[in-house]
């Protein structure tokens, strides 16, 4: 066997079987496009409403930084946060390696807080 000569479908497998990263796209996985999503990094809280899932990143519309989230529990489940710092209007890309944890909420603060 020539490496050179590997289809595309036999260095797949051959990846696989050595442990290395899929090449296929392993889906959106547990995340809902169009969902307004709650996520904390390592460094900081991002809310925002999901448009797209790659491999490596979730990009975000509507978003903000949560500076201050106040009493986590009443600020999840009503969607109101002590500080809120939106971005700009466009898409925020976050990589998934970043990401603890997140939960859906009702909406997305714009309003600076």
């Amino acid at each position: 066997m020539r490496i050179d000569e590997l289809t595309i479908g036999e260095a797949r497998q051959l990846a696989t079987m050595f442990g290395g990263i899929p090449l296929a796209d392993p889906g959106p996985g547990p995340w809902e496009i169009g969902k307004n999503y709650l996520i904390r990094t390592v460094t900081m809280i991002d809310t925002g409403r999901l448009v797209a899932v790659t491999p490596q990143e979730l990009v975000l519309e509507d978003a903000a930084w949560i500076a201050d989230t106040g009493r986590f529990a009443q600020a999840v489940e009503e969607a109101d946060f002590s500080e809120v710092e939106p971005f700009p209007e466009g898409r925020v890309i976050i990589g998934r390696g970043s990401i603890i944890d997140a939960v859906v909420i009702k909406k997305t603060p714009r309003s600076q807080k």
